[in-house]
């Protein structure tokens, strides 16, 4: 495989939609959204420095603001599974930026180890949430 353009592959294909669903209360009681208020619109794991020591694989994407309501963050869960489906890793990346309505953001979230572990990346799953 060869490394992509991230900036590039984002701009290109920000059309695609995909939207999760979720809604609880924080530990502190701080309502946390239903996610319906964001859409992925573009994600696509990426590698660099493939079959190296140094090689790294990330989720990148853009997310939308789609709902009413005004947020206080937006976090996206990267889980990142093996070609078995086993789970290797949990990470969560914040949102920076206004995250008023109609606003866009991209994200990237990179699995935490480089080399022969990222190279066992094979897929991912995400998940939106946002606080109020």
């Amino acid at each position: 495989m060869r490394s992509i353009d991230r900036r590039g592959l984002l701009g290109v294909l920000a059309s695609l939609s995909l939207a999760g669903c979720l809604g609880y209360f924080a530990d502190d009681r701080e309502e946390i959204t239903d996610p319906g208020d964001i859409e992925i619109i573009y994600h696509d794991l990426v590698r660099s420095d493939i079959g190296t020591d140094d090689e790294r694989v990330a989720v990148v994407g853009v997310v939308e603001h789609v709902g009413d309501r005004d947020l206080r963050y937006i976090e996206i869960r990267a889980t990142f599974f093996d070609a078995e489906g086993e789970e290797l890793d949990r990470v969560i990346q914040t949102v920076r930026g206004d995250v008023g309505e109609g606003n866009r953001w991209s994200f990237e979230v990179e699995y935490p180890r480089f080399g022969e572990a990222a190279a066992a990346v094979e897929s991912y799953d995400l998940e939106p949430v946002t606080g109020v």
